[in-house]
């Protein structure tokens, strides 16, 4: 299970602050830390940008790739966004992304068959609804690899984010079960061996206190990789997540063990 950083985000205050200063050390210094600590990845989550979507993504395609060659996953809703950040990508990248929505089949795919970048596909019907269980995620599924191969893209590209819920939800310890369930039966269904993604932040939403968010995110990282999540979304800089996440693993995927892997 790779993992990627979710910390480089837009509504960290002094990320959105470094971008109306276009000022680049809080970013480069917070994706040095995030390195540091082990990062398979880097998630560039800028938000929709607004009118400045192509000078603003290019700022932070910059000024992160000034100071690592990780991947990259371009975060955004926005086409224009997502067009400017793949034009001034040198790093590896992977679009995140899109999902049944018109408008982002329309502009985002076209994006990923000429740039032949891998892309995440969200299991969401096209008005954004999350499905409510697995059975209603294969059906989604099955509709989005349809659209891939109309677009031209190439199946294995697709990397599939079944959407974890908030706890917070009325049916959220529900859904965070279908979740496995999908990931777990989601290769033999669509019939290759189909790579999987999940946003660990997304459970602890709305969380009373960190210390309960934490616990929850701690046992859920495990469940996933024993389930065969293949890249995990999560705050890098936690310490705790990061060791329960590569310990699980080291359990879920390795055949023999050492205890010199555990980190």
């Amino acid at each position: 299970m790779k993992l990627i950083a979710d910390n480089l985000r837009i509504t960290r205050p002094d990320i959105r602050r470094a971008l109306q200063q276009l000022d680049p050390k809080p970013v480069q210094d917070l994706v040095k830390a995030c390195e540091a600590r082990g990062a398979w990845a880097i998630d560039v989550n800028t938000g929709p940008l607004g009118k400045q979507a192509g000078p603003g993504m290019r700022f932070f395609m910059e000024a992160v790739q000034a100071v690592t060659d990780l991947p990259l996953l371009i975060d955004t809703a926005n086409p224009d966004a997502m067009a400017a950040g793949v034009k001034a990508a040198e790093n590896r990248i992977i679009l995140n992304g899109f999902s049944l929505e018109p408008r982002k089949l329309e502009q985002i795919l076209p994006l990923a068959r000429d740039s032949n970048a891998d892309i995440v596909g969200f299991l969401l019907y096209p008005d954004s609804r999350v499905p409510i269980d697995a059975a209603q995620r294969f059906e989604v599924a099955q509709d989005l690899m349809e659209a891939v191969e109309s677009a031209g893209v190439a199946k294995e590209r697709v990397i599939i984010d079944p959407v974890i819920p908030p706890l917070a939800w009325a049916d959220g310890i529900v859904q965070a079960r279908e979740v496995m369930k999908v990931i777990r039966t989601l290769p033999d269904l669509l019939g290759f061996p189909v790579k999987t993604i999940g946003g660990i932040s997304n459970l602890g939403t709305n969380a009373p206190d960190r210390a309960a968010r934490l616990a929850v995110e701690l046992s859920y990282v495990a469940m996933l990789a024993s389930a065969g999540l293949d890249y995990a979304l999560l705050d890098i800089l936690n310490f705790d997540l990061v060791r329960a996440a590569k310990v699980s693993g080291i359990l879920a995927r390795e055949n023999l063990f050492s205890w010199a892997m555990v980190p």
